[in-house]
Formats: structure tokens, sequence, C-alpha cells
């Protein structure tokens, strides 16, 4: 069961807010009778009618899709660059995707119409820890990582504290691989945290997403989410 003005907002008919005015001024019908009440629960099974016109209610879905580099994280682009949607064309419901992974970034992004789910994973009292593993410039250190540990002042906002790893450096080429866990989700975030501290990212991939992995998916596939893995996101705010 839902609220009544979430299908008729779900449906692409009006704003949540519009369809309390719909409900309020007596042009929504559920089962052939007018409702004014919001808050009303109704059911798969029920019709329900803006001014006389069945709504079509689109049923929710839950995708995580292993990003590929160079796709950016929208439903359309301006300049006719490939998005994420495009590797979802034969899917009837109209989604988009939870947050974002920069254009050059890969890894593991949501995707889903569910707006109440999107919008609870992307506030920032939702404290999901997201695992990226960056490629740097540079031997990386663990005393010059430490300052992520403590949060840090970048752009004019302080971080929260982040938990690093440093899997691998490679003498010959001066690089590094390391493992940062965060859970923020501002522009560019990792790039920044990463570079304040002296080691500028080259190559970024989002690993993990709570619980969530990319086990079994190659770049550009996607697997739906099960109940209990929807269930586990939604609980998942400290």
């Amino acid at each position: 069961m839902e609220r009544l003005q979430k299908v008729i907002a779900h449906a692409g008919i009006a704003s949540r807010r519009k369809a309390e005015e719909y409900i309020v001024n007596g042009r929504v019908k559920v089962n052939g009778k007018i409702v004014r009440e919001l808050g009303t629960q109704v059911g798969k099974n029920d019709k329900v009618e803006v001014d006389d016109v069945p709504i079509y209610k689109e049923e929710y879905g839950y995708y995580l899709f292993y990003k590929p580099k160079g796709v950016i994280s929208a439903v359309s682009d301006d300049k006719g660059r490939k998005v994420v949607t495009d590797f979802f064309s034969h899917i009837k419901e109209r989604i988009y995707p939870v947050g974002r992974l920069d254009f050059d970034t890969s890894g593991l992004l949501l995707l889903t119409n569910d707006g109440e789910f999107s919008q609870k994973l992307t506030h920032p009292s939702h404290e999901i820890d997201k695992v990226y593993v960056a490629k740097v410039k540079g031997l990386a250190k663990k005393h010059d990582l430490l300052p992520l540990t403590k949060g840090m002042k970048i752009e004019g906002y302080k971080t929260a504290p982040a938990a690093f790893e440093i899997i691998s450096v490679d003498l010959k080429t001066n690089t590094s691989i390391v493992e940062l866990t965060i859970h923020e989700g501002r522009n560019h975030q990792v790039k920044k945290m990463l570079q304040a501290v002296g080691y500028p990212v080259q190559k970024l991939k989002r690993e993990k997403y709570g619980d969530l992995t990319l086990k079994g998916l190659r770049p550009g596939e996607y697997r739906n989410l099960n109940k209990k893995e929807i269930s586990v996101l939604m609980n998942q705010s400290k």
C-alpha cells in the first residue's frame, strides 16, 4: 500500500505537492469514488483516476550497475555523450541514478525509479560507507594520509573522517593504489581529498556501497537488487 499522492507523483502526473492539491480539490478518484483525504492508502489493484483519466502505476525497479569510465551519471546529456540509462534501454521503468559517479570514475552505481528510496540514500544523514580504490601519483605513505582520518578542510567545508588502506606502491611507475572509505558524496570528493594530501588521482573506481559489491558484474552490466538488499539500504542510516 502507498499514499495516494505518492502514486500520482510517481506516475509523472504532477509533483507530490501538486498531487495533494488535486486530491483536496476533488480531482482524484479511487475505484470510481472521489477521494479528498490526504494520505489515503491505495494498493496495486486499486484504480486511480485524475480528472477521470486512469493513471498508469509503474512498478518500482532497483538496479546495481557497474558504471564504465567515460559515461555520464544522468538520464540525458546535452553534449550527446553516453549516459548510464543507455545501458537500460529495454527497461520499462523510467529509472535514474541514485547520486552520481564522475564521468571518468567507474564502479558501483544504483539506479531506481523510487523517489523515496533515492532521497533517503542521498540525504546527508544516511551514512552508508562507500569504498573507493584509487590509483594515485606518488609513493603513498601512511603519515601523509592520516589527516583523512580526522576530517579535513576542502574548499570551505570539512569532510567527515575517512578510513584508508595502502594496497600497493610501485617504485617503477611512481604510483600507488589506495583504498578510501567515506560516507559522504560531494562532487569530486575522493579526488579532492587525495589531492589535498599530495596524491593526485589518476584512476578511480567505487567498489562497494554499504554491503553491496560488483561481484559477478563486468563494466556496463547490471543486476536487480533483491528485497533484503533494498531493506538493508533503507535501514542503514547511523
